[in-house]
């Protein structure tokens, strides 16, 4: 069981943003920049590409208001994504707040936010995120 796994099954807390039968959207606990959210599926899937095709095209439903909401809670040009996927063998999407291309370089230093700031970006986005 991944690391993701345990948090979908709520034993591992998380910052959670959203959630329907198939997926589970969460605040990075080490973020590039502050909004900095993942989106993962439900089912244990190593590589992106590896997930059925049903998934690989909701997904990005199922991000779409995340990725508004972000815009609106976080001052930044866009909400990008990306897909990287190695340092857990689960599927999953970046969703990061981007200004600049460094705020989507994955090789610099990881931010460390405290629990009350990393309870403030989730509030944020949730401000802005319309109910399912």
């Amino acid at each position: 069981m991944t690391i993701f796994s345990k948090i979908i099954n709520g034993e591992l807390p998380s910052y959670k943003i959203r959630e329907n039968e198939k997926f589970f959207a969460f605040l990075d606990i080490h973020p590039l920049v502050k909004g900095h959210t993942l989106v993962i599926p439900k089912i244990e899937v190593d590589k992106f590409f590896d997930m059925p095709e049903n998934y690989l095209s909701e997904i990005l439903v199922f991000a779409h208001p995340i990725a508004q909401a972000i815009e609106k809670a976080f001052s930044c040009n866009r909400c990008a994504i990306s897909v990287v996927g190695i340092e857990v063998p689960h599927a999953h999407m970046h969703m990061v707040p981007l200004n600049t291309m460094d705020d989507l370089n994955f090789t610099r230093k990881k931010l460390t936010l405290t629990d009350a700031e990393l309870k403030d970006c989730q509030q944020k986005i949730l401000r802005f995120l319309p109910e399912n």
